[in-house]
């Protein structure tokens, strides 16, 4: 069916990309806007693919008369929370020598990270930049002369709300089915209320439904085989909307039982897992060339990790070492091996009961691609197929022989942004999707922010039709919580990573840690979300290398005792020190080997560690340094756990206001001290 999905949110000041699922690039769509608030002028363009801005808060009814009939769906805008805040560097805060610099470009998540779309204006040596945001903290660069050399970081502060939460949950009773909303405020925000709205694809009316306060009820005689409710809590700012979905089973007419889910939940197997990320092409060691084939061979080491996931960089066609400048799709790349040879890796993960989670890049494609070569040649079957921008916005400094040059993030030249208002373009996509899913357990979506929400909302509707268990990971850098509304299972956070390095480096006190876990609810993430943790990943400096000697032990031990989803980078592990060097095999780190084998044991063996919610834990430092030690309580009942980190040179002894056996769970020693605990890097102690 070509409608569009479920009703849309966001507020005035940002557009909603509109689009008929299941497309045919043959076939003719025509989009209009049929319902809007009285005092909104907004329209839509001509077109398959087109895009709403709403121009005053209130709803908007939309029409997209496609071959299979004209579907409607809804839009609801919220008030714009933005302020005007200004981002600004001085000369003297530029990571280079600005002799001769003309200009900058200034680039973050407000224009998704894209050169040419804002200029800093200078007043003597200073640059400054005004911009529109949410409430929160927000990053920004200055690229001096469009490049990263030099150039400069600003960071500013919005006072204001964070967003509200709200969860969906159902009961059947004898005569209706009950929906209860529960909102929780957002930080420094007042209590919201709840808006209900039905799903303009299904049979369910508005009239069918009584609505009072937070609990909405349908009556069993008006409800259809299948009904999608949403729900979203509104104060200062919107939550992103949770979904019910409910399935009548009837007989001669009489419904006989009712089914009700959560669609937009994590499958559970993640929530206990242990991720395992492998930069494919260094995994084989100095001398042997990494292949499927050699990666089959190491699977036992993988199992004596007791991993559970394997999260593959990219294993499709490409002329780069990391793989992201993929020039085939559909097929893997002749270094690493044939199809068969990956499906056979494939098959001896599983055997291990190891998960494989492909790297799904639909974002953007080499320039090489010959998609790309024929669009820049002019050839009108790929006229569409990547996004044009004027030649004027374009900062690379090539000649791209036209009036438009490729769209890109920062300084990725090479990797050409695909158009997603193509169908042609979505439908090449979602073939890709289909063609890897039936072989691989997961996703881990490059660039997710960059490929429009409603794309990734068909491709979870599809995924999760065929199999509840695939893995759904997204790349949103910084993490964003609309990615979590009915489109993935797994977020990176960001956040922690961003304190632990701060821990690591000594910038920040170690009990940055929790104030880091506290970010999730403000972002609006709610309880339920699922958060990659982690210390390092291919892009990103190795921990060991950028932070203080001593440190990588208790942060890789954060990332085992908080709540999430661990990932260790491969490497990190056998003291690899370069970000994508080569796997230390005959010469890697042993004792920090069975440290991280002792982390991912212990999580599996105490569901403390994989509970939901930490408390935070006083302690007395009568040795080593305070700002440096940071301790917590995990799980709950009888089963309780508190963890101390030490990102100390030294060792520290330390008494927690909880009394504790001195017998570490995870050395398996007693590290009892005449005052307290000795804590080296890291101690889990059961209370007592």
């Amino acid at each position: 069916m070509h409608h569009p999905g479920p009703p849309r949110f966001l507020h005035v000041g940002e557009s909603v990309e509109l689009a008929p699922r299941d497309p045919d690039p043959s076939a003719a769509y025509a989009w209009q806007v049929v319902d809007r608030p009285p005092a909104s002028t907004a329209s839509i363009d001509d077109g398959a693919v087109v895009h709403l801005a709403p121009d005053v808060p209130g709803i908007y009814r939309v029409e997209c008369d496609a071959p299979d009939g004209t579907h409607t769906q809804t839009v609801r805008a919220f008030p714009d929370p933005r302020r005007e805040a200004r981002f600004g560097v001085t000369a003297d805060e530029v990571d280079g020598d600005l002799d001769g610099i003309g200009h900058a470009a200034v680039i973050g998540q407000f224009n998704d990270f894209t050169m040419g779309t804002h200029r800093a204006e200078r007043e003597g040596d200073t640059w400054t930049l005004d911009a529109a945001l949410p409430p929160g903290t927000h990053e920004a660069i200055f690229a001096f002369d469009d490049a990263f050399d030099p150039h400069a970081t600003s960071e500013v502060t919005v006072e204001g709300a964070g967003r509200p939460r709200v969860r969906l949950d159902g009961r059947y009773e004898d005569d209706a089915v009950v929906v209860t909303a529960t909102a929780d405020a957002a930080p420094n925000g007042g209590e919201p209320s709840v808006e209900f709205h039905l799903d303009d694809r299904d049979a369910l009316t508005r009239d069918a439904v009584t609505v009072d306060g937070e609990t909405l009820r349908i009556p069993l005689d008006d409800l259809p085989e299948l009904a999608r409710v949403h729900a979203v809590a509104v104060a200062e700012r919107h939550s992103i909307a949770d979904t019910l979905t409910i399935h009548a089973e009837r007989t001669g007419g009489t419904v006989n039982d009712v089914s009700v889910d959560r669609p937009a939940d994590p499958p559970e197997w993640v929530r206990d897992a242990t991720i395992y990320e492998i930069f494919v092409r260094e995994f084989a060691g100095e001398t042997v060339d990494t292949t499927f084939e050699e990666i089959e061979r190491r699977v036992p080491y993988l199992e004596s990790l007791g991993i559970d996931a394997v999260w593959l960089t990219p294993v499709c066609e490409s002329p780069t070492r990391h793989g992201y400048h993929i020039t085939d799709l559909f097929d893997t790349a002749a270094d690493l091996g044939t199809r068969e040879a990956f499906a056979s890796l494939v098959e001896r993960l599983h055997a291990a009961d190891i998960r494989v989670i492909f790297d799904l890049v639909i974002n953007h494609t080499s320039r090489d691609h010959p998609a790309f070569q024929l669009q820049r040649a002019g050839v009108p079957a790929y006229a569409d197929h990547y996004e044009r921008i004027p030649a004027e916005r374009d900062t690379t400094g090539i000649d791209w022989a036209g009036d438009d040059a490729p769209g890109h993030y920062f300084t990725w030249d090479r990797i050409p942004n695909v158009n997603y208002d193509s169908l042609a373009v979505r439908q090449w996509m979602l073939d890709v999707v289909e063609e890897w899913a039936p072989l691989v357990d997961g996703f881990r979506c490059d660039v997710a922010w960059g490929v429009p929400h409603g794309f990734w909302k068909e491709v979870r509707k599809r995924l999760k039709a065929r199999d509840e268990e695939f893995l759904l990971l997204d790349e949103t850098v910084p993490r964003d919580a609309a990615f979590r509304e009915n489109e993935f299972d797994v977020h990176y956070d960001t956040d922690l990573y961003g304190a632990l390095r701060d821990v690591g480096t000594g910038d920040t006190p170690a009990s940055t840690l929790l104030d880091a876990l506290c970010d999730s609810r403000r972002h609006g993430y709610p309880d339920e979300a699922v958060h990659m943790r982690y210390v390092e990943n291919h892009d990103e400096d190795r921990y060991a290398t950028e932070c203080d000697d001593g440190s990588l032990r208790p942060a890789a031990a954060a990332t085992f005792t908080l709540p999430g989803v661990p990932m260790i980078y491969y490497g990190q592990e056998r003291g690899v020190p370069e970000q994508r060097g080569t796997m230390r095999w005959h010469d890697g780190d042993a004792a920090l080997t069975e440290f991280h084998r002792r982390l991912v044991a212990l999580r599996s063996e105490r569901p403390a560690l994989r509970a939901p919610g930490v408390e935070p834990v006083a302690c007395d430092v009568h040795t080593g340094d305070p700002e440096r030690v940071v301790a917590y309580e995990r799980g709950g009942g009888d089963d309780r756990l508190v963890v101390v980190l030490n990102f100390g040179s030294e060792p520290a002894t330390v008494t927690p206001e909880r009394a504790v056996d001195p017998t570490d769970q995870l050395g398996g020693c007693d590290v009892s001290a005449d005052d307290g605990l000795r804590v080296r890097d890291v101690v889990v102690c059961p209370t007592r």
